[in-house]
């Protein structure tokens, strides 16, 4: 067991998982970047794709070369993918006990939304146009037709307000830093990649928040529009008094986050 531990902490430890994992987090903070750019255009009654990041991946295959970027793109999350099942395997360094656990559980959850995301530009790269919200809707209104699939609709519900909730106070506590080499950085980029990453993860959580919420009432009022995810969120945000504003301010947020995962991609501990 102990030299299956160690040639799986040499495999983790390869640099070019290590090179690609970084071009990765980079791919990952532009598809935020993408994925902002279409909340600011929901503001604004502008925009024709659903407001999420399979939204976000096709309006960068009609772009000049958008194709080849997502080409990149998945490789970049596949390396992701790998590292943090690594991570979920094999553990963190220096961590111990509980947060061991939760950090194995956490690293876990990454690479299974590490490949979901993955095998989303490989699905635009193939030419399919269904929308990750259509997908989620189609599947509410499948699991909604007994009161058994509309309890497992609230029960996801639940669970995706949930992990908002965490990203939210994950965000304001700062525990992103502890992933990070804060010694290499310089007193301005530390200030700077604290504060990305306070408004970025609060901003993505407050977004899963309310796709949760609308989860829930989609169960409950057996309305399978309200179950297409970020999509659903974000148009039912814009349709309140100050729509617009809230979700300029998520833009905002979304935006940071985009930018704290490039940043981050420095000096992330791989």
């Amino acid at each position: 067991m102990a030299s299956l531990t160690s040639h799986a902490h040499k495999a983790a430890d390869n640099p070019w998982l290590e090179r690609l994992t970084r071009a990765g987090l980079v791919g990952y903070g532009v598809l935020h970047l993408l994925f902002a750019w279409l909340v600011l255009r929901i503001a604004f009654g502008g925009a024709p794709a659903d407001g999420d990041q399979s939204g976000a991946l096709h309006a960068l295959a009609a772009k000049p070369f958008g194709s080849a970027l997502i080409v990149i793109l998945v490789i970049g999350l596949t390396a992701m993918v790998v590292w943090q099942i690594f991570e979920a395997s094999i553990g963190h360094r220096g961590e111990r006990g509980r947060h061991r656990v939760y950090e194995r559980l956490a690293s876990a959850g990454r690479a299974a939304f590490y490949t979901y995301l993955a095998w989303t530009g490989i699905k635009v790269l193939r030419g399919k146009n269904k929308s990750t919200a259509d997908l989620q809707e189609e599947a509410s209104q499948d699991l909604m037709v007994s009161s058994g699939g509309r309890l497992t609709v609230a029960v996801i519900g639940v669970l995706v307000a949930a992990i908002g909730a965490g990203l939210a106070v994950y965000g304001l506590t700062r525990k992103f830093e502890k992933h990070l080499m804060t010694s290499r950085m310089t007193a301005q980029v530390r200030d700077l990649i604290r504060r990305l990453g306070e408004i970025g993860y609060t901003a993505k959580g407050a977004a899963y928040g309310t796709a949760g919420v609308l989860l829930v009432m989609a169960a409950v009022t057996y309305d399978s529009d309200k179950a297409r995810g970020l999509d659903a969120a974000l148009r039912a945000m814009a349709a309140q008094t100050y729509g617009t504003w809230m979700l300029v301010i998520t833009a905002v947020g979304i935006a940071a986050y985009g930018l704290f995962s490039v940043v981050q991609a420095r000096y992330r501990k791989v």
